[in-house]
């Protein structure tokens, strides 16, 4: 079934054309690299947080959850399921957007098994609940998801400027609650400004990364049907990160409400950040 609905959808995948080193390219760089450093704007908040309190950091964890749950289902899967459609109709595209989700949620299960757990933990110290794993997996996750961010807003602003830096600003302000989301579980773990700002700096640097990787790909099969799969597996991966680890998380230090009113604001922040760009 799968292979015939991927013959299907091959059939009417078309590329997006050859492109060359132009100045639209390069603005089109520069406007996606500036969306995706907005993230480091959200790890300002360790210069206001001086001191560890567990209820924030249970709030921090919530907001994480609920940032990437929303941005899972209100931005990445609305995205794989168009493309999809686009390319296969409506029935086929929504199989295949299912599927490359779930995709995401198994490749994310194995990476939260590389990840190390108790050696990580004991070399900070014992630090509560392993924070620090948990920042630098939210780290991979915010990343992967910049990267189809990257390619959609290079190509937005390739085809029409206009309209491409209304999405690099959309994307740049949602950007900043995502770098808050690496930014707390790795200061409260390592105390350390420059590794929080290192590590912030890494989830935001893969937008510049995922438009280099559009340019590079448009002259070759960067199409919808692979911006589908694309953005599809990203929001799979969110969705596990979110469910298995942050929500636990922010519930294991007692302050469940806390953690529950934050995941709530998470979900509603990013619909709001997209209403007043």
């Amino acid at each position: 079934m799968l292979m015939k609905m991927a013959t299907i959808c091959h059939g009417r995948t078309k590329g997006r054309g050859s492109t060359m080193w132009t100045e639209n390219v390069f603005h089109a760089l520069l406007i996606s690299t500036a969306a995706g450093l907005a993230t480091l704007a959200g790890a300002v908040i360790i210069y206001i947080i001086k001191d560890k309190n567990e209820r924030l950091i249970s709030a921090s964890l919530g907001l994480a959850a609920g940032v990437m749950i929303c941005v899972a289902f209100h931005d990445l899967w609305p995205h794989s399921e168009a493309y999809f459609t686009a390319v296969c109709g409506e029935q086929i595209g929504l199989v295949w957007a299912v599927v490359f989700l779930v995709t995401g949620v198994l490749l994310a299960a194995v990476l939260d098994r590389l990840v190390p757990h108790e050696a990580e933990n004991n070399a900070l110290g014992g630090e509560h609940h392993d924070l620090f794993r948990l920042g630098f997996i939210s780290m991979i996750a915010i990343g992967l998801h910049n990267l189809p961010e990257g390619m959609a807003t290079f190509i937005a602003n390739y085809e029409n400027a206009g309209v491409g830096t209304t999405v690099a600003l959309a994307i740049a302000l949602h950007n900043i609650p995502e770098g808050i989301t690496v930014a707390m579980p790795i200061y409260f773990s390592t105390h350390s400004k420059s590794k929080t700002l290192f590590y912030t700096f890494l989830a935001g640097i893969a937008e510049p990364v995922g438009a280099l990787i559009a340019f590079s790909l448009l002259r070759i099969f960067l199409n919808d049907f692979t911006m589908g799969i694309v953005f599809a597996i990203a929001a799979g991966i969110m969705l596990y990160i979110a469910i298995e680890e942050l929500l636990p998380s922010s519930r294991q230090y007692g302050y469940k409400r806390a953690a529950l009113i934050a995941t709530f604001a998470g979900i509603t922040i990013m619909p709001l950040v997209h209403l007043i760009s």
